[in-house]
């Protein structure tokens, strides 16, 4: 793929004010709470940053995707959740500590596994489709997303902690700029691979509604676990459905200079809304106690309007 100045610098650099956003949402506080929820936050963290990335290699098999879209959405299943997570786990009445906390740790987590992942899928997938073997350099990835995500969070952090007012009007602009961003990014992609775009997205878009709904049966499985409460399944299905798109988007596009491979991480960062949506209903149509369970709904009496 031909380089592109401004995907090469532009969007590390938004993706590195979208994570100062993230960080500018956290105090000090939420890591104590670690304390408060341990075993749905490793429950969670263990299901988001290993599982999910394996069962995607299953659906990679199961759609018998194309080994570049394969790859990609490998990349997407690896990536952590994203600030929205927060968001819509503050709608639907979940845990928003135990999602903000889960949101950092795949976040630090991912730095790691992420270019892990995405080699044995590109060595899996494409090694025998290419004259040159591919690969994902990995201290590369590692610095660079040491850059573009952990410092940046840090940063924002310390604002929120010196200038929380500040860091509260910063926080809503950095929001938009995110949604301007994906946008952006996922019109460039439509544009470059305008030639097989229906193509791609008929093979990418099933693969990542799969990989969604995936996720947030994933979530929902921690009710088999003892003493993880509805509140805490709630947040995990949520923080397992909403990804990171703009990081899957950075990886595939100027690590692994592919349109292609970035067509699922497009793909599920705009669906992915559906679905979280649908998540957020159905949290408010819940009633929870203080323990996070649910509470019976009263029946009307007989005969009464």
């Amino acid at each position: 793929m031909e380089h592109n100045p401004l995907l090469d610098v532009g969007l590390p650099i938004s993706l590195a004010i979208i994570m100062a956003g993230m960080g500018l949402t956290l105090t000090l506080r939420d890591f104590r709470n670690v304390l408060v929820w341990p075993r749905a936050m490793i429950a969670g963290s263990i299901a988001q940053i290993f599982i999910l990335p394996v069962l995607a290699f299953g659906l990679v098999v199961l759609l018998q995707l194309p080994p570049l879209l394969a790859v990609g959405l490998i990349v997407i299943a690896a990536c952590p959740g994203g600030g929205m997570s927060n968001v819509l786990t503050f709608l639907a009445r979940g845990n928003v500590a135990l999602s903000i906390i889960m949101t950092v740790v795949a976040s630090f987590v991912t730095i790691v596994t992420l270019p892990l992942f995405t080699n044995l899928a590109i060595n899996v997938f494409t090694a025998q489709d290419m004259d040159v073997p591919m690969s994902l350099p990995f201290w590369r990835s590692v610095n660079t997303l040491l850059i573009v995500v952990l410092l940046p969070v840090a940063l924002g952090m310390m604002l929120r902690a010196r200038r929380p007012e500040l860091a509260l009007k910063a926080e809503r602009a950095v929001s938009i700029f995110g949604v301007m961003v994906l946008t952006f990014l996922v019109l460039i992609i439509i544009w470059q691979t305008r030639g097989e775009v229906d193509t791609l997205l008929a093979s990418a878009g099933p693969a990542a509604l799969a990989l969604n709904f995936t996720g947030v049966a994933l979530g929902f499985t921690a009710t088999l676990i003892p003493g993880i409460s509805r509140r805490d399944v709630l947040t995990l299905a949520i923080e397992l459905a909403m990804k990171n798109g703009t990081i899957g988007l950075m990886v595939t596009l100027t690590l692994l200079d592919s349109y292609i491979m970035a067509m699922p991480s497009a793909v599920y960062g705009v669906m992915m809304y559906g679905l979280g949506a649908a998540l957020v209903v159905w949290g408010r149509r819940q009633r929870f106690d203080n323990a996070g369970n649910p509470v019976p709904r009263r029946r009307r009496p007989e005969g009464s309007v």
